[in-house]
């Protein structure tokens, strides 16, 4: 596979290195999370490229055969010994370094009964109207039916308290079926495009087309996780209020197993229906018992790599002399290394277990 490693200036786009020679590389997206890139420059190079790698002002874009693969900003450039280490992180890491300077998003909110969709795209308008702020990351369009914010608590984000934007984003993705977001970024004729993909109910699709297993394309021994030290069937969330006016919701289920309980604490949840979400959510994440949460994989037809996306539910089967495990599970992050030498292209991808999951809300 043919890679090519790019950068380009932050604001304007002016592509500072068409193909940097790179080794040690390792990148990939995450859910609601920036996805991460590292490399090192080769060393005989180490000391011609400081201006093409301007960290806190520089794109770094990941090409494979002529496909753009990953894109972010770098944060750091650090000499080590005779090479120059890179750390970047993808468009979702920026919110992070800003601040609601303005209060209500510039007038945008406070918000009561919004839809956490827009909330997300107003904090990226906000962001990027400011000076020197442009990034060009589009956001996808997409709506959802939950809301945040009441006429009487209405959600608000105050000048005097400089909210950080990427915290605004993050209580977005924290309401109860609320929706996630990942990166992705592609060539639109000569320049690449930054977009922020919002999904509601949830990112991704389950695929009966690709999957992963053990002597076909998963190349590492996968550990199946049996702990029950987080498991329960019966799950407690209290709510706002102290005393017997607590607010509380329990949601239990009879399996046959031994009878496990959780206390989860929502102090600041004053609705009892979103209560009893929160707390039918997390039970239904703790049933599972029996996981796979990391494999490493290499390209094959069973699963080309880019076949797949963040938030994908892909079959799972692991065999080996303890168990025989087969499971659908979710991709929630990925980091792609590059062949180098002897060494073949591989892929780490993070999974939970699909059935941890409750989308939208739904009963």
């Amino acid at each position: 596979m043919a890679y090519r490693y790019i950068t380009a200036r932050a604001l304007s786009g002016d592509v500072l290195a068409w193909n940097l020679p790179m080794s040690d590389v390792e990148y990939g997206p995450a859910l609601n999370a920036a996805g991460s890139f590292s490399g090192a420059v080769e060393p005989r190079l180490a000391n011609l490229v400081r201006s093409q790698v301007d960290a806190g002002d520089t794109w770094l874009y990941v090409e494979r055969d002529g496909r753009l693969m990953w894109g972010g900003l770098i944060w750091r450039a650090m000499a080590q010994g005779s090479q120059l280490m890179v750390e970047a992180a993808g468009p979702g890491s920026y919110p992070y370094r800003r601040h609601d300077t303005h209060g209500q998003l510039n007038a945008r909110g406070p918000y009561a009964y919004a839809d956490p969709c827009r909330v997300i795209r107003d904090v990226w308008a906000y962001l990027q109207e400011q000076p020197d702020g442009d990034l060009g990351v589009v956001v996808s369009s997409t709506t959802s039916k939950t809301t945040v914010g009441t006429s009487a608590d209405p959600y608000r984000s105050d000048w005097w308290e400089t909210p950080v934007l990427g915290d605004i984003i993050d209580d977005m993705t924290a309401v109860e079926g609320g929706p996630e977001w990942t990166e992705t970024v592609s060539w639109v004729g000569d320049a690449p495009q930054h977009r922020i993909q919002v999904g509601w109910p949830r990112l991704g699709v389950r695929r009966s087309d690709i999957s992963f297993d053990t002597g076909v394309n998963i190349i590492e021994v996968a550990k199946v996780e049996y702990d029950a030290d987080q498991a329960a069937q019966v799950v407690i969330a209290l709510g706002a209020g102290e005393g017997r006016s607590r607010r509380r919701a329990v949601d239990a289920v009879r399996t046959g197993r031994l009878r496990l309980e959780h206390v989860l604490e929502v102090p600041g949840e004053k609705a009892t229906d979103r209560l009893a979400a929160r707390a039918r959510t997390e039970r239904v994440a703790r049933q599972v018992i029996g996981e796979v949460t990391e494999i490493v994989v290499r390209d094959h037809p069973a699963a080309p790599i880019g076949a797949w996306q963040i938030g994908d539910d892909v079959r799972v089967r692991v065999t080996d002399e303890w168990t025989d495990y087969d499971a659908w599970s979710r991709i929630v992050s990925y980091q792609i290394r590059p062949g180098a030498g002897d060494e073949s292209e591989r892929v780490v991808i993070q999974l939970q277990r699909a059935d941890r999951f409750v989308y939208g809300g739904a009963s």
